[in-house]
């Protein structure tokens, strides 16, 4: 489970068959307060996003570079055969479930200040659409 800022846009690759691949990166941050200091320090972890077939389709058309999304999924470990002949490795967040956090008036207002009358929320689970009322969210996740 993560939730995260979208580092760039959501890519599709689609197959012969129609089924398709989405891929992004997600951003996590942890902050805290270093002892020595006194400061407050941010550590950002970039993780690889793997969405697959409509929830793919609906994460390319909703979400954008910058917004904020909970994903829920399984991790997975993948090897290659790199270019210059070296063996790659990667783990992936294979997307199980996800919720859209920032409203389509926040993604429109870049300033990310208060909007008066947020818009309702999408989630998606197995491929559906369902509309949660923004004030039935819970902004203090206990994670």
């Amino acid at each position: 489970m993560l939730i995260g800022h979208l580092g760039d846009e959501v890519k599709l690759h689609y197959f012969e068959g129609g089924g398709c691949v989405g891929r992004f990166p997600l951003a996590t941050n942890e902050t805290y307060t270093s002892k020595q200091s006194g400061e407050k320090v941010t550590n950002t972890d970039w993780h690889n996003i793997v969405v697959r077939n409509k929830a793919a389709e609906i994460c390319e058309k909703y979400l954008k570079k910058g917004d904020k999304v909970y994903v829920e999924g399984r991790l997975k470990n993948r090897q290659w055969q790199g270019e210059d002949g070296n063996t790659r490795y990667t783990t992936e967040v294979h997307v199980q479930d996800f919720t859209f956090l920032t409203t389509k008036q926040e993604s429109t207002n870049p300033g990310g200040g208060h909007v008066p009358n947020p818009a309702p929320q999408t989630s998606v689970q197995n491929t559906e659409i369902n509309t949660v009322p923004a004030d039935e969210q819970d902004d203090d996740l206990p994670f």
